[in-house]
């Protein structure tokens, strides 16, 4: 383990300023997501869209990383450079999704482990030669009655530990996503508890595996109500009780908190994100961001129906809102 590598990569993804682009949509996903805007889903629309994405002038002051699907890290930019290389040329670090999906949990009605241990240590080391230098395993915890189960949250937890110290022995800096889900009725009291749960297992088995936290990144989901809810919370709630959370469930030491937006509004998701930031709570980690949706929705139908630039500058309005938001500095009046 090259622990001064990894803390150096871990702390340039949290640089002051910038997040990540999560742009690690499965070819499913993206393909639906394609169909929606009315593209076809073919394999060359998946590399377009997103090499400019990628091109997007300028766009490295706001990110310092991008997450990568297979599919993507094999491919190459429209004049034939290497999509990770390009990358790394425009000092953004390339990243990869290692795990191979959620899947149903035995004996478990609702819940789902997340797979992909099995010749993970030779994936990543194939990444790794690929110029991949962090990647992402995330887990999926659903709250509704009876559940999540302790069966559940130890799996995920002990699954995410093992991911996170084979991806460090491999020179990769592990993000760490065990998201509890925004869908169900559940209010953000039972939101906090489950989101608690999960955080505190999930460092415990990180410890009992000899993860180096200052080498590894959390992505977490906020502290808000399921969408069913009748009773919402207002955003300066959301960003006390998410940061109340983390600084009750999350080791000091670690770098950074890149937040997942999971199914947040574009806005929504900054705004939080610039509480967060804005508030004088003087956090011990950077608090970052870690979109997909919340910085592709624009930029994907934007290129679907006007042109490649176009798109690109839908994606540069939210990357700078959500830079601006690092620092406390985003308002909604930046938005028009």
């Amino acid at each position: 383990m090259d622990i001064t590598m990894l803390e150096e990569n871990a702390n340039k993804l949290v640089t002051p300023g910038r997040g990540i682009l999560a742009a690690d949509e499965s070819t499913g996903t993206m393909s639906s997501r394609l169909q929606g805007v009315g593209v076809e889903p073919t394999e060359e629309a998946r590399r377009s869209y997103r090499a400019n994405l990628f091109a997007a002038p300028g766009c490295e002051s706001a990110v310092s990383g991008v997450i990568l699907y297979d599919e993507t890290i094999r491919q190459m930019m429209d004049d034939g450079i290497a999509i990770p290389d390009y990358l790394l040329a425009k000092d953004i670090l390339p990243g990869i999704k290692v795990d191979t999906g959620a899947y149903l949990l035995a004996n478990h009605s609702g819940e789902k482990i997340t797979e992909g241990l099995d010749g993970l240590r030779s994936r990543c080391m194939e990444y790794f030669n690929m110029g991949a230098r962090f990647a992402k395993w995330r887990a999926v915890i659903t709250i509704a009655d009876g559940i999540p189960s302790q069966a559940c949250i130890s799996a995920n937890a002990h699954a995410l530990a093992r991911y996170s110290a084979i991806c460090q022995e491999q020179g990769l800096v592990p993000i760490i996503e065990p998201e509890v889900l925004m869908e169900g009725s559940h209010d953000a009291a039972r939101c906090y508890s489950v989101t608690a749960d999960i955080l505190t297992a999930t460092f415990a088995a990180c410890k009992d595996q000899g993860v180096h936290i200052p080498g590894a990144l959390l992505k977490p989901n906020m502290i808000i109500a399921g969408t069913d809810c009748t009773e919402q919370i207002s955003r300066e709630e959301v960003a006390q009780l998410t940061l109340k959370c983390l600084r009750e469930n999350v080791p000091q030491n670690l770098p950074g908190i890149v937040f997942l937006s999971g199914g947040q509004s574009d806005e929504d998701a900054t705004a939080h994100l610039n509480l967060m930031n804005s508030m004088d709570e003087n956090p011990p980690w950077q608090l970052s961001y870690s979109y997909g949706r919340a910085l592709q929705a624009a930029a994907l139908q934007t290129w679907a129906t006007g042109t490649p630039e176009d798109s690109q500058n839908a994606f540069s309005h939210r990357a700078k809102m959500n830079s601006l938001a690092r620092s406390g500095d985003w308002d909604i009046t930046l938005e028009n």
